[in-house]
């Protein structure tokens, strides 16, 4: 069953006058219950920006996002908080998303008392209790401040909180990076646990592939505020079809299979209130050609099923890949 639609969103912000920020860029997604998206790429390129759209946290310039059926653009007031329950977020620093005056215990039973969900105090406690206990949490540490546990007892104590209300979506940002490597992959092997008892969808975004390849079934790969690939997860891992994807790739020594595998990007991205012509990747493509320096490519479906945006791409019809 697909939850979540997110087609052709747009979101530019006013950078002085005359000029737009242009963060998401004709954006577009399905997600279906149990599945996990991974969206990756660089800072900047609009991962967060996205997150935050499909959560109805920020407002689109234009495009269309539907959750379960229903247009979020559409629904205010009670309509939106029912359906505001079945979606949640887990971000990317813990301390910062929890209140450092109330105790972690406290935070955790706040929504269910916002959703007026339980019969009394005692209940809701109780069943925050219970979540401490499935994400490994000791029970001693419901009374403890923020300040007083580890990162990584902090983002159990977010991800808690997200799931008291039993949501259908959960959007991780960067969870895991402000955590160390074995307690990251402590929280990631929590999310898979939970994934398979409740059936959850994710939006994963994440800078890390490594973590993203574990965890994700299919992968989006985002650049300067567009998709410039998608598809299963491990199809794009063992072949990448964009040059940009394959860059990111090469940089991950265990994917990686020789040392002149590395493929070093040149410069930063372009400026996004700035863009150039033709494809945003060219400046810095090291197999760009003059027809991706004059026209943007589109986002073609290639003989696999994937999604890639590139001329040289064999969905594109203009030139086959060089063998690698």
């Amino acid at each position: 069953m697909t939850l979540l639609i997110v087609d052709n969103i747009v979101k530019h912000y006013a950078a002085g006058e005359r000029r737009i920020l242009q963060a998401v860029n004709g954006v577009s997604f399905t997600l279906a219950a149990n599945r996990t998206l991974g969206i990756v790429g660089e800072s900047g390129c609009g991962k967060s920006t996205t997150a935050k759209l499909a959560l109805g946290l920020v407002p689109a310039s234009s495009g269309r996002i539907s959750f379960a059926g229903r247009e979020i653009s559409a629904l205010r007031d009670a309509r939106w908080r029912s359906l505001r329950r079945s979606m949640q977020m887990v971000y990317q620093d813990p301390l910062a998303a929890l209140d450092r005056r109330l105790t972690v215990g406290e935070q955790v039973i706040e929504p269910l008392t916002i959703h007026r969900l339980e019969a009394n105090h005692a209940a809701r406690r109780e069943k925050a209790l219970a979540l401490f206990a499935s994400v490994g949490l000791r029970s001693d540490l419901f009374t403890r401040y923020p300040h007083e546990l580890s990162g990584g007892q902090r983002q159990r104590v977010v991800l808690a909180r997200a799931l008291i209300l039993e949501p259908r979506l959960l959007i991780c940002d960067e969870p895991i990076s402000a955590l160390d490597v074995s307690v990251g992959a402590q929280v990631i092997n929590l999310l898979q646990d939970l994934k398979a008892q409740t059936g959850m969808a994710y939006l994963f975004i994440s800078h890390d592939l490594k973590m993203v390849r574990q965890i994700a079934d299919e992968v989006a790969v985002m650049y300067l505020g567009r998709i410039v690939e998608q598809g299963e997860s491990e199809e794009i891992f063992r072949n990448p079809a964009h040059p940009y994807t394959e860059a990111l790739i090469s940089a991950i020594p265990s994917i990686r299979r020789r040392s002149r595998d590395r493929i070093v990007l040149k410069g930063d991205p372009p400026n996004p209130v700035d863009m150039p012509a033709g494809c945003p990747f060219h400046p810095r493509c090291p197999r760009a050609i003059a027809h991706c320096r004059s026209e943007r490519p589109a986002l073609r479906q290639g003989p696999d099923g994937r999604l890639v945006a590139c001329h040289l791409a064999p969905s594109a019809g203009l030139l086959q890949r060089p063998a690698a």
